[in-house]
């Protein structure tokens, strides 16, 4: 004991190389933050909007959804906005539904080989991009009328 080590005396961030497994983990994470705050803030703006009658719910539809032909600046930019949010939350849920399978199974005891558990994370990284990109896709037809 009378050494001195220059070794760390505990891991370090240097010390580790990333890995889709620590990403997966980090996303899960940081998209269960996302819903519970981006989504939960305008559902409840919404449900607001509807419990405070006719009037309410059309501001709501004019800063969320569609301002219409004469719209402000203002409310066109909160519709590209709240597009944007959208589609991250979109992309939130779907990442956290696929992250979370993906740890239900490591649960059960299967996938801690460490080739499977890093394709199983990054599988659950492209499910949920082209999860995402399918929703978009369809929501974007509808609204285009094609």
């Amino acid at each position: 004991m009378g050494q001195k080590s220059t070794r760390p005396l505990s891991p370090h961030l240097q010390v580790y190389r990333w890995s889709p497994q620590m990403a997966i983990s980090i996303f899960h994470r940081a998209t269960g933050f996302i819903l519970a705050t981006a989504g939960m803030v305008t559902l409840l703006w919404w449900l607001s909007a509807i419990g405070g009658g006719e009037e309410s719910y059309a501001i709501f539809q004019e800063y969320v959804v569609n301002a219409g032909e004469g719209a402000t600046t203002f409310q066109t930019a909160s519709n590209w906005f709240f597009r944007l949010v959208a589609l991250a939350v979109t992309f939130s849920f779907f990442q956290h539904l696929f992250s979370g399978l993906r740890h239900f199974v490591l649960d059960m005891g299967a996938g801690y080989e460490l080739k499977s558990n890093r394709t199983w994370a990054l599988a659950a990284f492209a499910a949920a991009f082209f999860a995402t990109a399918l929703v978009a896709l369809v929501v974007a037809s509808r609204v285009i009328g094609v």
